[in-house]
């Protein structure tokens, strides 16, 4: 029984180092931009220097997304990279992964204005549409 559990143990490390996704090397703070050039090999590229948390850096690829959008740009998807999470916008919203091409799992939608949101703080209709204004606070 234990020989079956090192054997497991082993053949997972032997498959997680055969993979053929490119290595990267991360700043810490920095966030980039994944460029994919002619040959098909992603590249990172510098966007922004100390940014405390993921959605800083997300929030800088939007900003990148909406100006090139601005000058007459057609592509609404976006991808960047921070301390070894990569980072996928589109016009659903903001998608995170460990890899390039792995499973992307859902971080932040659009509100109904737009805007990108945490989705438990997003407020909806009765159909479970968003609402694009807040209520009102209340009164304490």
């Amino acid at each position: 029984m234990r020989a079956l559990a090192v054997t497991a143990i082993v053949g997972a490390a032997l498959l997680g180092a055969c993979s053929n996704q490119p290595k990267f090397k991360f700043e810490p703070g920095v966030c980039y931009y994944v460029a994919e050039p002619t040959s098909n090999t992603p590249k990172l590229q510098k966007l922004a220097d100390g940014q405390a948390q993921l959605e800083l850096c997300a929030a800088r690829l939007e900003e990148m997304r909406l100006r090139f959008l601005r000058m007459g740009g057609s592509n609404n998807e976006v991808t960047g990279a921070y301390q070894g999470r990569f980072i996928f916008i589109d016009r659903e919203g903001v998608k995170i992964s460990k890899t390039l091409t792995g499973s992307r799992f859902f971080s932040m939608a659009r509100t109904g204005d737009g805007r990108l949101a945490i989705p438990g703080a997003i407020q909806r209709d009765e159909t479970g549409r968003p609402v694009a204004v807040a209520a009102e606070p209340v009164a304490p």
